[in-house]
């Protein structure tokens, strides 16, 4: 199964568009076959896994501690590394493509490194860069999985 790299905020609210966006794009990726590796938290990170089990489908999180202990209840594979943000180049890695969604600092560097490492990045209410491309809608990323 390929998996996609879905990055953002944990400290987005749960009645928040972009909340909203990562739920919905978790139910469009499962449904297509996809599952999804993130950092394993709260925000983006549960709403994208929230999204993926309802349709039955593999979440991945790389966790920030050793105990991985802060897990969100929809993350069925917790890789758990004591890496802290040190982790965020491996989050990006793993995933075919990666989707970013709002987010701060953490969200920029995974950015960066998906960057880096020649990864396509999609983007909703994230950071304005000249190489992520802009969606609108969770069923925009089918796209870019062909």
């Amino acid at each position: 199964m390929e998996l996609v790299s879905v990055i953002g905020g944990s400290d987005v609210h749960r009645s928040s568009k972009e909340y909203r966006f990562a739920y919905e794009l978790g139910k469009v990726l499962a449904k297509n076959g996809y599952g999804v590796v993130c950092g394993g938290r709260t925000g983006i990170m549960e709403a994208v896994c929230k999204g993926v089990k309802e349709e039955g489908g593999l979440t991945v999180g790389i966790m920030p501690t050793i105990t991985g202990e802060e897990a969100n209840p929809y993350v069925d594979i917790r890789v758990n590394t004591g890496l802290g943000h040190m982790r965020n180049p491996i989050v990006v890695a793993t995933g075919k493509i990666v989707v970013a969604v709002a987010g701060n600092y953490g969200t920029l560097s995974e950015i960066s490194y998906a960057l880096i490492y020649g990864k396509t990045v999609l983007g909703y209410r994230t950071h304005k860069i000249d190489s992520v491309i802009e969606i609108n809608r969770p069923e925009d990323v089918l796209e870019y999985l062909k």
